[in-house]
């Protein structure tokens, strides 16, 4: 393995580094994870592994674990314990996890390997979002199945933030040079839903991807018009980072992956997905306050 930062790793810790940020643990354990991702990589390069072959691979294990979910995503440990097996979204986070393995290794065996192609571009870009799809269609159809309006919503919601978030991304770039601003990045949704699966806590975080993605989509939206209006009048180009005032404490979530504040929000929101459902035992409950709005 290299002690060298891959291309990868430059690009996901270049504003870490030129803004001049406190590096954080999550710097620390993705340096780590890059490094055994690249020596991974190398080996399935000699085996004659095509970046194809493990974006394809990756496909086939969301839809394993899509199909974990649609029997049990509401399923908690307790409950499953009580029924004397392993619950439903623990297996569902076994194959995500394979998922998210391919899904790193297919770029780096690409850039390793020297095998990447336009093509392949285009499928490993389109069956990310059709892993989203799967996923939260497979949590709907869970809830649906079940009658519960509320969760069934939050699942779609979900889908419609995710589905956003890469869209605005791509349509952007058409126009501008980047539009990789907003905490919710793919990573961190895939890390959210990993952990939850882990969990078997779907209830908690499916409240965390309806509501809080909402804000990248907003930001990604507001930052190619901030970035547009600046090219218009020749002024001077928004900046991506933290605020230079005051704001700069209340907005965490503005600091780049791998520093500090980052640490900090990532935290929260992990604790969010792992405790709430244990300080608040009715979501476990799977509650339907939609249902009971509309009578």
């Amino acid at each position: 393995m290299s002690a060298t930062p891959s291309p990868a790793t430059g690009k996901d810790f270049k504003r870490l580094r030129s803004e001049g940020h406190r590096s954080g643990s999550s710097h620390t354990i993705g340096m780590g994870f890059v490094r055994s991702r690249d020596g991974i990589a190398r080996g399935l390069v000699r085996l004659g592994v095509t970046p194809n072959m493990l974006t394809l691979l990756g496909a086939m294990f969301t839809l394993v674990a899509a199909a974990c979910l649609v029997p049990g995503a509401s399923e908690s440990w307790s409950s499953a314990r009580a029924a004397g097996r392993w619950p439903w979204p623990f297996w569902c986070a076994v194959a995500l996890f394979l998922a998210s393995a391919c899904d790193m290794l297919d770029g780096a065996v690409a850039r390793l390997g020297a095998l990447s192609t336009p093509l392949g571009a285009v499928l490993d870009s389109s069956l990310d979002r059709f892993s989203d799809m799967a996923i939260y269609l497979a949590i709907a159809a869970h809830f649906t199945w079940r009658g519960n309006v509320t969760y069934s919503l939050l699942a779609m919601i979900a889908l419609c933030n995710a589905t956003l978030i890469s869209y605005i991304k791509a349509r952007s770039e058409t126009l501008i040079a980047d539009c990789s601003v907003g905490y919710w990045l793919r990573g961190e949704r895939s890390a959210a839903l990993l952990i939850a699966a882990f969990a078997s806590h779907i209830p908690a975080v499916l409240w965390q991807q309806a509501l809080l993605t909402a804000f990248t989509v907003w930001r990604r939206l507001y930052w190619t018009y901030e970035v547009l209006s600046a090219t218009e009048r020749n002024g001077r180009p928004p900046v991506a980072g933290p605020f230079t005032d005051w704001r700069r404490y209340l907005a965490a979530w503005r600091f780049p992956r791998g520093s500090v504040p980052y640490d900090l929000v990532t935290g929260a929101n992990i604790a969010w997905i792992v405790f709430a459902p244990i300080c608040w035992p009715a979501m476990l409950g799977i509650p339907d306050p939609v249902r009971r709005l509309l009578g």
